[in-house]
């Protein structure tokens, strides 16, 4: 079994951005959907995965609640933005990673939650 390099990271209907694998960069698939804030168009590598170009300096992002990834999506795309960026993530040696989804946990306050105004957070384990 391989050894996790990264235990655990939350993720929640939003958007956010770290490095990427590759340039064939389009920006056709996915539509904004209800709750989605961006204000930058967001690129892919193609229809399953981000194009992603910045790293966080910020060691608590996406290991909390409190500091969770956003991906954006809230309805029409939540679960495939999800999937879009944790396959475009890359290993700290530049690796491929795999991962599988533990549940979901941590209510919090929301405009743009599917239940009134709470969400919730996906915690998958990224290996």
């Amino acid at each position: 079994m391989k050894k996790p390099f990264l235990l655990i990271i939350c993720l929640t209907f939003l958007f956010a951005c770290a490095s990427n694998k590759s340039k064939n960069v389009s920006t056709s698939f996915g539509k904004k959907s209800l709750g989605d804030t961006r204000q930058i168009p967001v690129e892919y590598l193609n229809e399953n995965t981000f194009l992603l170009t910045e790293s966080s300096v910020d060691k608590s992002y996406g290991y909390s609640e409190a500091n969770p990834i956003k991906v954006g999506g809230v309805i029409d795309n939540g679960a495939k933005n999800q999937q879009r960026f944790l396959n475009a993530l890359l290993g700290p040696n530049g690796e491929e990673v795999e991962y599988y989804r533990l549940g979901s946990c941590c209510h919090f306050k929301t405009p743009n939650g599917l239940m009134g105004d709470s969400g919730l957070l996906d915690i998958y384990r990224v290996y």
